[in-house]
């Protein structure tokens, strides 16, 4: 099944991404546990979306669409035409250094190449898609 929602580029607006994917999910045999993790990436890489590929820009949007194969996998995907992340150069942050200089932030990306299977970003016509992938357990 197929499932879409598009919102506008506000901080305010991760309420709703976070609703969209845990009650889309909630509908299969998906433990709670491993919904929240997932409710977790994608309001992470919304959140990098709307904060730095458009500066929480209202006049902007992006999609998230949710793609469930049961008991095979889900495919999550997040859409916009901001700037586009370069996930090629992306260099996971040592944990030990972040605690130790105190910097907030700089662990998303980490978690949610921890918690999906697979994790893609793309640029294409005008268009970023990061594609994340999560294999489902099998009844």
């Amino acid at each position: 099944m197929n499932y879409n929602i598009k919102v506008s580029c506000s901080k305010e607006r991760l309420k709703s991404i976070r609703e969209f994917v845990k009650d889309t999910l909630s509908d299969y045999a998906i433990d709670e546990m491993e919904i929240s993790q997932l409710v977790l990436a994608v309001d992470e890489i919304c959140a990098n979306m709307i904060i730095h590929s458009h500066g929480c820009d209202e006049t902007q949007t992006i999609e998230i669409k949710i793609d469930v194969e049961p008991n095979q996998g889900i495919v999550f995907q997040v859409i916009d035409k901001g700037v586009s992340f370069n996930f090629s150069t992306y260099q996971e942050p040592s944990l030990e250094k972040i605690i130790e200089t105190k910097k907030k932030g700089g662990i998303g990306l980490m978690l949610v190449k921890r918690i999906m299977d697979d994790v893609q970003f793309s640029s294409t016509d005008g268009f970023n898609v990061c594609r994340m992938f999560k294999k489902l357990q099998k009844n």
